[in-house]
C-alpha cells in the first residue's frame, strides 16, 4: 500500500517532467509492494544488502567509485560497501516496521508501522554506492520507494549500484521500480525537483542540498557537516590512542564526516602522544611545511579538489612536502588556536591532522568547542582516556549528538558492532547542525506510527500530589 498517492501533472521543463515519470512509477511500485508482510519486506531488504556485499560487486563499486570521483581508495571503499551494509542489515532484521510493530496491554496500546511515501534520496559523492544502498534499505524497510539523486560526479557508480539492487529485487519478485536513479545529466535543478516531489527528503553531503531540502516544504531529514575533534587526556593509553586516530583518519583518505579533522593533547603528555602518534605513522610537518599545507589545501577559500581524499604520497607531491611526508600514512600540522580565521581548525577531507595544545582539561574542552564553532557543532566528538569523568563532562558541555570513547571514529560514530549506535552513514546533528533529527539515521525514520488506543485503569493522581511541593515552598 502505498501512503500517498498523488496525481502529479508535469510541470514545464525537462527536470520536473523526469521526475514527475519517477513518481508515478515509484507510487505504482508501492502498490505492488508486499509491505504488508514483514517477511516479504525483510526479503527486499536483504536482496539490496546483497546486491551491495556480494564480494564481486563490493570490489566493482569500489573501483568505480575511486574512477569516478578521484575520492579515497579502494580497499578504504571495499570494507565500507560491505561493513555498512552488514551492520545495517543486522539491524534492520532485527526491527518490526509493517503491521504491528508494538504492543502493550498495560497501557492500551498498540502500535501499527505504515510506509512514508516515496522517498528522495540525496546522495554525496564520497560514497556513491555505500550510501544509496543503506538509504534504500532503510526506505524498504519502511515499506517505501526509493528514487536516488546521485552527485554528479559520482553518477556512473550511483547507477551501477542502482542496476544491481534492481536485479536483486526483481530475482526475488519485488517491483524492481521501488528503487529508481535520477537520469543522468543530475542537475540543481532536478534534484530540487525530486525534493519537491517526494513525500520525505532525505539528504546527505552537500549542505546546501540540505539547506534546500529543509526549506522545500516537503518533510525533509538532512544531515550536517563533521569536523571531529579528539580529546587525547593525561590518563589515556596513548599508542591505543594513536594506532586508532591513524586507523580512522587514513580511512578512505579522510572522506569520512567522522574522521578526525583535530587532535587536543593535553600538556601533561603531549610530546609523549605526539610521539605515539609519529609511531603510528603520522608525519609531524614543521613551519616550512605547514605554509605549503596552508598554502596547497586551500586554494582561494575552498578545498584543492587536486589533493582532498587523496593517497599520502599524492598529496605531498602536489604540495611540496618532504619525502619523509610522502612516505608518512597521514600528515600532523601543529596550530595555536581554531577560529573561523584559520582554516586548520575547519573540515578538510584530506590525510592532514591539526594538532592543539591543551593546558589542561577544561583548557581542551574549551578548544574542542571552539573548533566545533568553525563547523561540525551538533556532529560529534571523540576522547580517549581512562577517566569515565572526563568523558561524561565532555558530553555534559558539548554540543553534539555522539561523544565517542577510547573508539576509531570512523569506526564507530555510523555504528559498530561494539557499540550500540545504529549502523548508517548519514548521522543527524540535531538543531544545533540545523537537522530535524538528533541520531544515526535509522529505520525509524522511515515510518510512520498509527496508534489505536484503549482505555485503561484511570491514572489521576491527586492535586496534592502534583502541587504539593510547589505549595509548601511557594504558597498558593
Amino acid at each position: 500500500m502505498s501512503a500517498k498517492v498523488t496525481a502529479l501533472e508535469p510541470a514545464a521543463g525537462s527536470a520536473e517532467l523526469a521526475v514527475a515519470d519517477l513518481m508515478r512509477r515509484a507510487h505504482a511500485a508501492m502498490d505492488a509492494y508486499e509491505n504488508h508482510d514483514q517477511g516479504r519486506v525483510d526479503e527486499a531488504v536483504t536482496a539490496l544488502a546483497w546486491s551491495i556485499y556480494k564480494p564481486e560487486n563490493a570490489k566493482l563499486l569500489a573501483e568505480l567509485a575511486v574512477e569516478d570521483t578521484g575520492l579515497g581508495n579502494v580497499d578504504s571503499k571495499i570494507i565500507k560497501n560491505t561493513r555498512k551494509t552488514f551492520g545495517a542489515l543486522r539491524d534492520l532484521l532485527r526491527a518490526k516496521t509493517v503491521g504491528v510493530i508494538e504492543e502493550d496491554p498495560a497501557k492500551g496500546m498498540v502500535k501499527y508501522g505504515k510506509p512514508v511515501g516515496v522517498v528522495g534520496a540525496v546522495c554525496p559523492s564520497t560514497n556513491p554506492a555505500a550510501t544509496p544502498v543503506n538509504k534504500a534499505m532503510m526506505a524498504l524497510k519502511g515499506g517505501n520507494a526509493v528514487v536516488i539523486a546521485p552527485s554528479p560526479a559520482g553518477y556512473g557508480t550511483t547507477a551501477r549500484t542502482v542496476e544491481l539492487m534492481r536485479a536483486e529485487l526483481k530475482k526475488c519478485n519485488h517491483p524492481e521500480d521501488l528503487v529508481q536513479i535520477l537520469p543522468a545529466p543530475v542537475t540543481k535543478e532536478m534534484t530540487q525537483a525530486l525534493i519537491n516531489s517526494c513525500d520525505l527528503a532525505v539528504v546527505t553531503g552537500s549542505q546546501n542540498n540540505v539547506k534546500r531540502a529543509m526549506t522545500s516544504g516537503t518533510v525533509a531529514i538532512g544531515v550536517g557537516a563533521g569536523n571531529v575533534p579528539v580529546i587525547i587526556d593525561d590518563t589515556a593509553d596513548l599508542d591505543d590512542a594513536a594506532e586508532k586516530i591513524t586507523a580512522s583518519k587514513i580511512f578512505d583518505n579522510a572522506t569520512s564526516c567522522s574522521s578526525e579533522n583535530s587532535v587536543v593533547i593535553l600538556d601533561a603528555v603531549y610530546d609523549q602522544a605526539l610521539d605515539a602518534l609519529k609511531r603510528a605513522g603520522g608525519h609531524l610537518c614543521d613551519a616550512g611545511e605547514k605554509s605549503k599545507v596552508l598554502d596547497g589545501l586551500w586554494q582561494n577559500g575552498h578545498l584543492n579538489r587536486h589533493v582532498i581524499a587523496k593517497d599520502m604520497n599524492v598529496f605531498a607531491e602536489v604540495i611540496g612536502l618532504s619525502a619523509a611526508a610522502a612516505t608518512a600514512k597521514f600528515a600532523m600540522v601543529e596550530d595555536d588556536r581554531p577560529g573561523p580565521d584559520r582554516p586548520l581548525s575547519d573540515e578538510k577531507l584530506a590525510l592532514v591532522l591539526t594538532v592543539y595544545r591543551a593546558r589542561d582539561f577544561a583548557d581542551a574542552k574549551r578548544i574542542t568547542n571552539a573548533i566545533l564553532e568553525v563547523k561540525g557543532k551538533g556532529h560529534s566528538v571523540g576522547i580517549h582516556t581512562a577517566n569515565p569523568t572526563h568523558a561524561r563532562e565532555l558530553a555534559e558541555e558539548t554540543d553534539v549528538v555522539r561523544v565517542l570513547v577510547n573508539q576509531a571514529h570512523t569506526f564507530g560514530n555510523g555504528g559498530s558492532f561494539n557499540n550500540t549506535l545504529p549502523f548508517t552513514l548519514s548521522m543527524g546533528g540535531g538543531t544545533w547542525a540545523g537537522n530535524s533529527i538528533s541520531e544515526n539515521l535509522n529505520y525509524r525514520h522511515f515510518i510512520n506510527i498509527t496508534h489505536l488506543v484503549t482505555t485503561i485503569a484511570e491514572d489521576k493522581p491527586s492535586e496534592e500530589a502534583l502541587f504539593g511541593g510547589y505549595w509548601s515552598k511557594y504558597g498558593k
